[in-house]
């Protein structure tokens, strides 16, 4: 693929995201109507892969986008931070999962995979698998908050083995987000799984990504382990609200 043509699918494969504390009706409503307006199939530009939002604007999301083929996605399991009991979390995916959610991204325990607790860690990430009742899960990692390079690979393949459809790197709510180093050994574990499994998991690639040359760099990294097969939204995603509109006028430039 030349670089245009990754471009054109990393747009399909953004989760054009708002998660902040100012959230409102009013701004999901635009971010929605964004989203349906940027389609252009006389440019080889098709939608982005979602829009992902707050629980609580699922169900207006999810109105406001049907029929476009757009999925609604949403942070539920105490994002960003993770320090709820369990059944919080379940509770709030289980809300997430009734208002309409097509896609769940949940955030880990850090603190308790830091403690050596990867069991526990296991236990929750397999207990809201269950709770989004066969939605897509994107595990979130956090990897700005995982000291070592050990820890992500733990990370990874803990999320993969407990049934995460994809890992992610971040939530972009701290200062370090998605880094090169992180996603190719997040890459390594979905690599390894899938070679004594036969199951593909996706990357998603979150937190500090804003220009077309930042989300290609992710791209071809990406590219280089899925291939022609598995390079699509199914596999490959980019969490992002800054590349939306940088992105789009590249590729229409």
């Amino acid at each position: 693929m030349t670089d245009n043509d990754l471009l054109k699918v990393v747009f399909s494969c953004i989760d054009n995201t708002t998660l902040e504390g100012c959230d409102t009706r009013q701004k999901i409503e635009q971010l929605c109507n964004d989203s349906r307006s940027l389609c252009d199939p006389s440019r080889g530009i098709g939608t982005v892969a979602s829009v992902c939002v707050y629980p609580v604007f699922v169900r207006q999301a999810k109105s406001l986008l049907a029929d476009s083929g757009i999925k609604v996605a949403c942070v539920a399991g105490a994002f960003p931070a993770g320090q709820s009991p369990i059944e919080v979390k379940l509770a709030e995916v289980r809300y997430a999962v009734d208002e309409g959610a097509d896609e769940v991204d949940m955030v880990i325990s850090r603190g308790a995979l830091i403690e050596g607790k990867e069991q526990q860690v296991y236990d929750e990430i397999a207990a809201i698998r269950e709770a989004t009742q066969g939605r897509t899960l994107k595990v979130i990692l956090e990897i700005g908050e995982l000291p070592t390079s050990e820890l992500i690979m733990k990370a990874s393949q803990i999320a993969i083995k407990a049934g995460a459809d994809f890992i992610k790197t971040s939530t972009g709510k701290i200062k370090v987000g998605a880094t090169p180093e992180a996603a190719s050994i997040m890459l390594s574990a979905i690599e390894q799984n899938y070679k004594e499994t036969g199951r593909m998991v996706g990357l998603k690639i979150a937190g500090g990504v804003s220009t077309p040359e930042q989300a290609l760099d992710y791209a071809k990294m990406a590219y280089s382990l899925f291939g022609d097969h598995y390079f699509n939204n199914q596999y490959f995603r980019i969490g992002a609200s800054r590349l939306v509109s940088s992105l789009y006028s590249f590729l229409t430039f």
